[in-house]
């Protein structure tokens, strides 16, 4: 019960203390709100932009993996000597491991053309720098995530006589036409050639920015080859039978070695990786980015403890007869500390308040505003406000220690 009582006590003296001051308490916890505030705004848009990354790539499919000559992940700068000199994946290899691996139910080969820029033409409309592939008319099977929007995806038999079909992504179809059903049927100039359109992507889950993959434009292998009978760098795609993917990726491994003559003791001169270890790979990185941010944003939240220190040590000073008072009619010295430690965290905990508020209003602004996606989740919220309340405690603890240790006596003459 005399705890309970001492807590309101403090906690009423402490608010009081805030609103006879109330722009110097502003100031004194503008560093914690900024400090919270940016934690915030990254939290939102670091989970944002997780999830939406994750959407997409399990999108692809939870039995799916892929096969590349190069390492997958992120690069800074050019490759090493060691990728740049392996060997493409070909269309034999796809066939092997459909072949000679039992765990694997379906494969598929995609092939890409990256040295010269490519567009897309109907009548006067025009788009550029597109995603230009062609691949077998089993790539929806393997890739869950290429669904249609309008139409169809072409045939195995107009992949066999090398027909110009098309499919295209979302954002191409409604650059070159009116409405997405106008595109079926219609003849487009790809690169300069004449192709039909047969259907229309539907724009996948967690598109990012510019780079998504609704503008995307898929034309049969054979034909593809026909056009770019040498340039293209070679993707294989594996669907697993469901629950035998590891065992998949390791009879597809093991095929690959061989075809390669990759020796024993050497590692892979492929790169091969499941949407789950992509998953994986990215929430590292991401979160290795995310602490450094935070890191950086915690400056604020060191300046706001210093700045709310300072004004705590100014108001012993002006308040020590107050003090001296106090301790006359019998308030002990952990009344006291209690006292301005009360005073900090109110102080700090109204600035975290202010910085969710602001935060949180900024990051429901995001979609609204960008394409950008935002989620504020709820952990960060309850973090947020600890962290400005102990920033309080902590630097409260001096002022707080200076005050209790007041002489009564002294602070009473205290002019």
């Amino acid at each position: 019960m005399e705890l309970r009582q001492d807590f309101r006590e403090n906690l009423g003296l402490a608010i009081d203390t805030v609103r006879e001051h109330k722009f110097r308490s502003f100031l004194a916890v503008l560093g914690v709100t900024i400090g919270v505030m940016l934690i915030i705004l990254v939290v939102g848009l670091v989970e944002g932009f997780r999830t939406t990354v994750q959407d997409e790539i399990t999108s692809n499919g939870v039995n799916t993996a892929w096969a590349w000559r190069f390492n997958q992940g992120p690069t800074v700068g050019r490759r090493p000597k060691e990728e740049r000199e392996r060997k493409p994946l070909t269309l034999e290899d796809g066939q092997a491991v459909q072949q000679l691996c039992p765990a694997v139910k379906q494969t598929t080969i995609a092939i890409y053309e990256w040295t010269t820029p490519h567009n897309v033409r109907y009548q006067k409309n025009e788009v550029q720098g597109g995603e230009f592939r062609g691949t077998f008319a089993s790539y929806p099977e393997v890739d869950s995530s290429e669904a249609m929007k309008a139409g169809r995806f072409f045939t195995e038999a107009e992949n066999q006589h090398k027909e110009n079909v098309v499919v295209i992504g979302e954002d191409v179809a409604t650059a070159l036409f009116p409405t997405i059903d106008d595109a079926l049927g219609k003849e487009v100039l790809v690169d300069g050639s004449n192709f039909l359109v047969v259907g229309v992507f539907e724009k996948p889950i967690g598109g990012i920015g510019t780079n998504d993959q609704d503008r995307r434009v898929v034309i049969p292998y054979y034909t593809f080859t026909k056009i770019y009978p040498a340039s293209f760098e070679v993707f294989l795609g594996i669907l697993s039978y469901p629950g035998t993917l590891d065992t998949a990726v390791d009879q597809a491994r093991e095929v690959l070695r061989r075809r390669r003559n990759v020796p024993y003791e050497k590692p892979d001169d492929f790169s091969m990786q499941t949407n789950a270890e992509a998953v994986q790979q990215f929430n590292q990185i991401i979160g290795g980015v995310a602490l450094v941010v935070v890191v950086l944003s915690s400056i604020g939240l060191l300046i706001g403890g210093i700045g709310v220190m300072n004004i705590m040590l100014v108001s012993v000073t002006e308040r020590t007869r107050e003090i001296g008072v106090r301790k006359a009619i019998g308030a002990r010295s952990r009344d006291i500390t209690w006292q301005f430690l009360f005073e900090a965290m109110t102080l700090t905990g109204t600035g975290g308040i202010l910085g969710i508020m602001v935060g949180c209003g900024v990051v429901l602004l995001i979609p609204i505003v960008s394409s950008l996606k935002a989620v504020i989740p709820t952990w960060a919220v309850f973090i947020g406000f600890g962290v400005s309340v102990s920033i309080g405690l902590i630097f409260g603890v001096w002022p707080a220690t200076k005050a209790a240790r007041l002489n009564p006596v002294e602070a009473l003459r205290y002019e």
